[in-house]
């Protein structure tokens, strides 16, 4: 049986250090979360991370609009943000409604304050190991690994999955720790055949319990960064952890790593940005 990689505990132990860190500035840390539209599982979500934003002592900033806001005012509202010194970090919840250019409103977020790591500059910083901020769950995941003494060096890690917040990203790190890395998405051919061969799983893709435990090889690194309905992920669980060595649990795993990551960044931005204004 494969031992559980949990995710809750050592999040709680990073947020405690983020705890004592924001308590060191001379004011608290201020991260602006912007939700577009009334979204349930979205509203949810921005209300859990406002109360560990309380807990942590950053201060949380709720910006709520209309759905039917366009690019242009949410861009508007964004800019805004990113060029206010009150706040030092910047979380564009989404999804946004399909009429509003996505990428359009990450790239207004001021690379310094893209705590969430879902711009341009952040993920050209990942790809080249350059300093900056990670995509938030790629960025748990790799804490994770390391908490469990998993070094991807030399090892075949396949990411299943694309997205530009978490499937590249969690690659690109891959990669930086020098895994060779393959990636699979809805054209991969045989994507059992690949799966088998990889030390290191992560599934990233949106579709429950894709990622069969026949599928792995023996002894593999499961990370599951899926969350379907019912608190299902994107590996089946029950035939996983007979063959896996090391896999994440859903919920407890890669879920409070996410949260916890967008906290500790969001101390990071507050030190660096009040460094430069006392210099």
């Amino acid at each position: 049986m494969a031992q559980l990689m949990d995710g809750t505990a050592l999040a709680a132990r990073i947020v405690e250090d983020v705890a004592k860190r924001a308590a060191q500035l001379p004011s608290a840390p201020c991260l602006a979360t912007v939700l577009v539209g009334e979204d349930p599982a979205s509203v949810t979500y921005v209300r859990m991370k406002r109360n560990r934003c309380r807990a942590a002592g950053i201060e949380s900033r709720y910006v709520a609009l209309p759905a039917e806001t366009s690019t242009a005012e949410l861009v508007a509202k964004i800019s805004e943000l990113s060029e206010d010194p009150g706040v030092h970090g910047i979380l564009l919840q989404h999804p946004m409604g399909e009429h509003i250019d996505e990428r359009a409103a990450f790239e207004a977020i001021a690379p310094e304050k893209d705590v969430d790591g879902v711009t341009f500059a952040s993920f050209a910083a990942m790809s080249f190991g350059l300093p900056g901020f990670v995509s938030c769950t790629p960025g748990g995941i790799v804490r994770l690994l390391d908490e469990y003494g998993v070094d991807p060096a030399g090892k075949r890690a396949v990411v299943v999955g694309r997205s530009a917040i978490l499937g590249k990203p969690v690659g690109m790190l891959l990669l930086a720790r020098d895994a060779t890395v393959t990636y699979c998405h809805s054209r991969t051919r045989d994507l059992p055949g690949v799966l088998r061969e990889a030390d290191i799983v992560v599934a990233a893709v949106g579709r429950p319990r894709l990622v069969q435990g026949r599928d792995l090889k023996p002894g593999a690194v499961v990370v599951d960064a899926g969350y379907n309905p019912g608190n299902v992920g994107d590996v089946d669980f029950a035939s996983a952890v007979e063959r896996a060595s090391l896999i994440t649990p859903v919920p407890g795993g890669v879920g409070p790593m996410t949260i916890s990551v967008l906290l500790e960044q969001t101390v990071t931005a507050a030190e660096q940005q009040l460094s430069r204004r006392s210099n």
